[in-house]
């Protein structure tokens, strides 16, 4: 989980809905001009003081952490020395190399780096994050807003260690917080037995075209109920004819579910370009992947029907093709065409129903 810093050193409208929001919210670190601005905050939240164009005070009253302007208000790690209760930051502004020297330097050896970058470009960041690799303090970059700390928190594929933002309004700590879940929790896959298949005739069948290559073991599940997938591979495997295409997930017909970001499933006939779906490997373990365009296409399909060992059964319609495969355990790649009553296959037992695709409580027969 990344870090989120809340900067409301210049809210002044709705400041007080912002500040309810954000704890509710359980964002990590709420950034003050004063300490008497963090005096009403609960523990549960790090209390950050910045004082940027100001003195330092006399007392830091409650505050976990202050950043500091070296050049305004000396060395963090003398600060430390005369403040031993107190965690200290360095804020650097980066505008040319000499700043980026300094931004390097702060996030190797300070606690916290709070860097403020006036260029688009992320190639500055991903430099510090490269400079700080080994290092044990954290790195804050500055965003303006909610899509560019997305961006931050993906620089370099690690990102940066968290984010302050100010925000503009009741609703952003909520973004905020929704962008720094980078992890994905992990799925209990199931074993299922094949217990029927059968030739269904023409349908519109989806591939997913994502924008990152597929392991081996590696797919996407899909199934015709929200309780039941079963594990779709991705086309990582050679294939006579044609090249392979491991971005790709040939995954069943439009009607068919599969799972996205916060445990929310899908159709495959809404995804579209920059929609989110879950790449989930044999051992359960998931990340999200961004798609890059969905091709629907009529072709002839197949069902096959599988029961879990609690009796729940899963249907999946497939593209009736001896090239469109999904996974047995230990990763074995089986032909749909080819599996018969008694095969195993990986799948995922869903345990709620769902409404426009979110999870609720309610009943809801699929059949």
């Amino acid at each position: 989980m990344k870090l989120c810093w809340l900067d409301v050193r210049a809210t002044d409208d709705a400041r007080s809905a912002i500040l309810e929001e954000a704890i509710h919210q359980r964002v990590d670190g709420i950034v003050a001009a004063t300490p008497e601005d963090l005096e009403t905050l609960p523990p549960t939240v790090k209390k950050v003081l910045f004082p940027q164009g100001r003195p330092l005070p006399e007392d830091f009253g409650g505050a976990d952490v202050v950043i500091v302007d070296p050049v305004a208000h000396g060395e963090p790690a003398e600060l430390a020395l005369r403040h031993p209760d107190v965690e200290f930051g360095r804020f650097v502004e980066i505008i040319d190399a000499p700043t980026l020297e300094d931004a390097c330097q702060a996030a190797r050896n300070d606690r916290w780096a709070v860097l403020l970058f006036r260029d688009p470009t992320k190639i500055p960041l991903e430099i510090v994050i490269a400079a700080a690799a080994k290092s044990t303090g954290s790195i804050i970059t500055i965003a303006q807003d909610v899509e560019e700390a997305e961006i931050i928190f993906g620089v370099l594929e690690l990102g940066s260690d968290g984010v302050l933002m100010a925000p503009r309004r009741v609703g952003d700590a909520t973004a905020l917080k929704q962008a720094a879940v980078t992890e994905t929790a992990e799925l209990d896959l199931v074993e299922l037995t094949v217990t029927a298949t059968a030739h269904i005739g023409m349908g519109e069948r989806a591939c997913v075209d994502t924008c990152t290559y597929f392991r081996e073991d590696e797919g996407i599940l899909v199934g015709s109920h929200s309780k039941g997938m079963i594990l779709c591979v991705s086309e990582t495997h050679p294939l006579p004819y044609m090249p392979t295409r491991p971005f790709r997930v040939n995954a069943g017909a439009i009607h068919s579910y599969t799972l996205s970001a916060n445990s929310r499933t899908n159709y495959l006939s809404e995804l579209k370009a920059g929609s989110k779906v879950m790449a989930v490997d044999i051992k359960g373990q998931t990340r999200l992947v961004t798609v890059g365009r969905v091709k629907i296409e009529t072709r002839p399909l197949i069902s096959i029907d599988a029961v879990a060992p609690n009796g729940q059964t899963v249907n999946l319609i497939l593209q009736d093709d001896w090239h469109v495969r999904v996974l047995g355990p230990g990763g074995v790649v089986l032909n749909s065409t080819e599996l018969r009553p008694g095969d195993t296959v990986l799948g995922y037992l869903p345990t709620q129903d769902r409404h426009v695709g979110y999870p609720i409580n309610e009943f809801c027969l699929e059949k």
